[in-house]
């Protein structure tokens, strides 16, 4: 009888907790699955304004984009008035060094946008001394290289020009991002280019042309370096899918496809069509951006690979064959190290002399 009695207490004992084991497991499933929709809601709400912001552009369009993308990722931790104040910040002290600095020496017609330029570069690159109406003095902190997670592998955010403000650090996405960001504030002209796993800065002058901003080492190299040293098919020039220059519109539509790899770093998730969608509206805007296209034959290869249906390898294929005729190659993540390193200890003898 007593056995029967401790048995019996055992059974109740195992039915209660693994009763409440499935209530808690049900509770974590359910905050689980609802934590992905508020996610899809997040990231559908943000692709419905950057796509209002590609039909319609408006003025500051690429920081607001910036913005949205950004929020959609971090959700409330970031905020639009902070975001925006360390933007007007640094939009006030080009304009002082702007004036402080005049740059007597550079006499061409478009001599206000060049200097525009310059103060943006050295700003950002170098530390500025600033004397206040006190008599105080202080300098600036330029914004260096984050050799950690350059891919954002690890946390997406690394990419993020937020980032780039809490530590000064940042890399090839950030670095040229806060660059046409302020370029734009100062209605200064530039443009966002891409060489292979990498983003930089295009400017035009009289006095030399077409020149390279180069923020990851704070140079101005030659087109020569970057298409030797850099992993670039010359028929991936031709083919305008490196160095040449983004539109604004185009560097809009280059947020919606930041805005899909956030997605994908959060949920992981190929089968609902939000990544495809946003590097099909890319690809509308953008037709060679190889990323796009990289991505989205990536996102069907996951798709593939659930359903093996025929209509989507057909689809993942002609992504792929488009990406080879392109001219596009992979740049093994090695070589691109080797290609940062040398971007920043041969920084001197790559330099386009015209603008020492």
């Amino acid at each position: 009888m007593e056995l029967a009695l401790l048995s019996l207490i055992k059974l109740i004992k195992m039915t209660f907790l693994r009763s409440i084991f499935i209530f808690f497991a049900s509770l974590i499933f359910c905050s689980n699955a609802q934590c992905q929709v508020h996610i899809l809601e997040r990231y559908a709400f943000a692709l419905e304004q950057l796509e209002s912001e590609l039909k319609s552009p408006s003025d500051r369009g690429f920081k607001k984009s910036v913005f949205i993308v950004e929020k959609a990722f971090l959700g409330d931790s970031i905020k639009q008035n902070e975001f925006d104040s360390e933007i007007a910040i640094l939009t006030y002290l080009s304009n002082n060094y702007l004036r402080a600095n005049p740059q007597a020496d550079y006499r061409f017609n478009d001599s206000l946008n060049f200097k525009k330029n310059f103060a943006l570069y050295k700003l950002l690159s170098d530390s500025i001394l600033i004397e206040f109406p006190d008599g105080r003095k202080g300098h600036t902190r330029p914004y260096t290289y984050d050799f950690s997670d350059f891919f954002g592998r690890e946390d997406w955010s690394n990419m993020f020009v937020s980032k780039l403000f809490r530590t000064h650090k940042g890399n090839c996405h950030s670095l040229p991002y806060l660059y046409k960001i302020l370029a734009d504030e100062l209605n200064a002209q530039c443009w966002l280019s891409f060489a292979p796993n990498h983003i930089y800065i295009k400017n035009r002058c009289q006095k030399a042309g077409w020149y390279n901003t180069e923020l990851t080492s704070g140079s101005f190299p030659v087109d020569a370096w970057i298409a030797t040293s850099g992993y670039v098919p010359i028929e991936a020039i031709r083919n305008g899918i490196y160095m040449d220059t983004l539109s604004n519109q185009q560097a809009v539509a280059q947020c919606i496809l930041d805005l899909a790899k956030g997605y994908e770093f959060k949920t992981k998730n190929y089968q609902d069509d939000f990544i495809l969608k946003c590097c099909d509206l890319v690809l509308q805007y953008h037709p060679v951006n190889v990323q796009a296209l990289l991505l989205k034959a990536e996102t069907l290869k996951q798709v593939y690979e659930a359903n093996k249906s025929k209509a989507i390898y057909k689809d993942m294929e002609a992504t792929y064959i488009r990406l080879l005729e392109l001219g596009y190659r992979e740049m093994p993540e090695r070589m691109y190290m080797q290609w940062l390193k040398s971007a920043i200890e041969q920084r001197d003898k790559f330099s386009n002399k015209q603008l020492n």
